[in-house]
């Protein structure tokens, strides 16, 4: 099992090398100059050389890679006296514990990983990330959940109603939602909730977790949330339903239902008792591994909404080309995503011993 666990966290590791070299080039070939975009028209030279030289892209491609990589490890070498070296460690820039020194004032470190700073507001990444990413994980949890729920019952009932006019509805209600894109139905949902039937619902196209009240202060918003949630969640539920249906109509052949129901059990006691607790791994993955996907999907369901999540950051940066917070938040997308499914793969492996022998 020990054996089993460390090759999933290895091949984690590679699979967030990939993704971060990946980023690292893309984003680097773009046009553009970082030090124009946070200067504007008070550009000159010597100010952007200075932002050149403070961003390190005066240096070789490769150095600048490898600058990048040091500013993501966790452990990492840096230059602790020359304050004129881009490799000097600045206290500005990184919250860090010494290990150990080395050769001329060269230490290994400890330390958060370094996200760079936004040019734009010229703030850190990483405290941009840790303000939003709460909002957005609320977001997409309230939509796995929402999408498991009526996912599970509508299968069950497409299941049990085979062929009947409940079941071809699921299941064109289902492909509706998985071909309808999700900015198209958010502006569908906006538009008729919030606006037409708003008399009767008392929701708003628009709104975050929390609001700013004059007098009060911060408030919650728990009905922002419900417009946006059910909007993430379409296609996740779409993908339940047909999944529930067809596991659940897989697992009621079997014979050993056959059996309980020979017993003279009722339908429902067969389905709970017997066909539901198996039918529903299927299920269960795509649930784990759509939560880490609705998070980084969320970026025009927040942008239609107004809802200030790491997704609405992401839309905003891409439209100011500030590269660092769209980069930073790709890194975190691509973190949690492989995060989940190691942890997906180790629960595997646990419940089925079958898993680690493959």
């Amino acid at each position: 099992m020990i054996t089993y666990i460390t090759k999933k966290i290895l091949y984690g590791i590679l699979v967030l090398y990939g993704v971060i070299t990946v980023i690292f080039f893309l984003f680097n070939v773009l046009p553009g100059d970082p030090a124009t975009i946070m200067l504007g028209q008070k550009a000159n030279q010597d100010a952007i050389e200075a932002i050149h030289k403070d961003l390190g892209i005066d240096r070789p491609i490769l150095e600048q890679y490898a600058m990048y990589l040091n500013d993501l490890s966790p452990l990492s070498v840096h230059h602790y006296q020359n304050t004129n070296s881009h490799w000097y460690l600045n206290p500005e820039k990184y919250s860090w514990m010494p290990l150990f020194t080395f050769g001329d004032y060269k230490t290994v470190v400890l330390k958060l990983p370094y996200l760079r700073r936004s040019y734009i507001t010229k703030r850190p990444v990483s405290d941009i990330i840790t303000e939003t990413l709460p909002e957005t994980a609320v977001l997409a949890f309230t939509s796995i959940i929402i999408a498991s729920i009526l996912g599970i019952f509508l299968g069950i009932i497409s299941a049990i109603k085979r062929n009947s006019i409940y079941d071809r509805m699921s299941l064109v209600l289902a492909v509706l939602g998985m071909a309808a894109p999700s900015f198209f139905v958010g502006l569908i949902i906006a538009w008729l909730f919030g606006y037409v039937l708003s008399d009767y619902t008392g929701l708003s196209p628009t709104g975050s977790l929390y609001d700013i009240d004059v007098w009060e202060g911060e408030k919650l918003k728990l009905k922002n949330l419900i417009l946006p949630a059910l909007t993430l969640g379409i296609r996740p539920l779409a993908i339940v339903v047909q999944l529930m249906r067809s596991s659940l109509l897989d697992v009621m052949s079997q014979d050993y239902i056959r059996t309980a129901k020979a017993k003279g059990l009722s339908m429902t006691s067969v389905i709970i008792k017997h066909a539901l607790k198996n039918a529903l791994n299927p299920v269960v993955t795509a649930i784990s591994g759509w939560f880490a996907g609705l998070m980084a999907g969320a970026v025009f369901v927040e942008y239609i909404f107004s809802w200030k999540g790491i997704g609405y950051e992401v839309f905003e940066a891409l439209t100011k080309n500030d590269l660092p917070v769209v980069m930073g938040a790709t890194l975190i997308f691509a973190t949690i995503f492989v995060v989940t499914n190691i942890f997906v793969d180790i629960a595997y492996g646990v419940l089925d011993p079958r898993v680690r022998i493959k």
